[in-house]
């Protein structure tokens, strides 16, 4: 009988709701470390680094629940870009939004995101319908990606994000942090290769774990991860789990896990190195 792994080894610890005058203190943290960021010129040497970034081929994916109002307001982020970018969007009912490809879907994130992707564009991006992105994003988290050479990369979240790992939350003055690990969501890059070994995604209603099973993928592989600091989205409407039950989402990772290695959430928890400036 196969041994179940134990949830303390690959949970966060850490439930990352914000709310009330801790979440006000937040919200106000991220409006200075905003000014920090156009003060200090780091968005400026961003932009220019990714005006020398040769035009990619990227496909956005995302599974959204009608009528997909968030998604709607964040598409326009994701097209005003250099770039040559495909949407692929799949709902969970009526389909609602342009470029919705499937719906009526009816399983977990990931399996249901195996009905839209594929692996020929240069970058896949998975964005959840919740989000709320910043400015040029597009054009600036390929170039952090590139300019860093991850194979898979997140924005860090907002300090008011709803944010189950520590980790993922934004830092001050970082431009982006390489770590052991990148988050299922609420946005995630996978480069080419990244995404030709992990897809398609297993067939998870939850997904809790599966970026703990990427990061000893990405380890073994010898690939690069990191969070961009400078690019922080708002995950701030649901809270993680507030969906679903977590005691499911427990239950079908540990039997996920059980199977193959793992990061453990400790490690998962460490940043390597703090890049305060882009590479010369």
């Amino acid at each position: 009988m196969t041994r179940l792994p134990d949830p303390e080894t690959f949970l966060s610890g850490e439930h990352g709701e914000v709310g009330g005058r801790r979440g006000a203190l937040r919200r106000a943290a991220d409006s200075a470390l905003d000014r920090w960021l156009g003060a200090s010129g780091a968005l400026r040497a961003i932009d220019a680094a990714a005006e020398r970034v040769p035009v990619r081929d990227v496909l956005v994916a995302s599974i959204y629940r009608p009528p997909g109002a968030a998604l709607a307001a964040a598409l326009p982020e994701l097209t005003s870009t250099r770039h040559r970018v495909r949407l692929a969007l799949g709902s969970t009912g009526a389909a609602s939004l342009p470029e919705t490809v499937a719906h009526g879907l009816e399983r977990g994130k990931f399996e249901n995101l195996n009905a839209l992707v594929d692996t020929s564009a240069e970058w896949l991006l998975v964005v959840d319908d919740d989000v709320v992105l910043p400015p040029r994003f597009l054009d600036r988290m390929i170039c952090l990606a590139e300019r860093f050479e991850l194979a898979l990369a997140q924005p860090a979240q907002s300090l008011g994000s709803h944010a189950a790992w520590r980790v993922a939350r934004r830092r001050p003055r970082s431009i982006l942090r390489e770590t052991r690990f990148v988050e299922i969501g609420p946005v995630t890059l996978f480069r080419r290769d990244a995404a030709q070994e992990l897809l398609p995604f297993p067939p998870l209603r939850y997904g809790w774990g599966l970026d703990l099973a990427w990061a000893a993928t990405a380890s073994e592989r010898g690939w690069r991860l990191g969070i961009a600091d400078a690019l922080a989205v708002r995950h701030e409407t649901a809270t993680v789990g507030s969906a679903y039950s977590a005691d499911a989402a427990i239950e079908e990772a540990r039997e996920f896990l059980s199977t193959r290695p793992y990061l453990s959430s400790a490690a998962a928890q460490e940043t390597l190195v703090t890049h305060r400036r882009l590479p010369a």
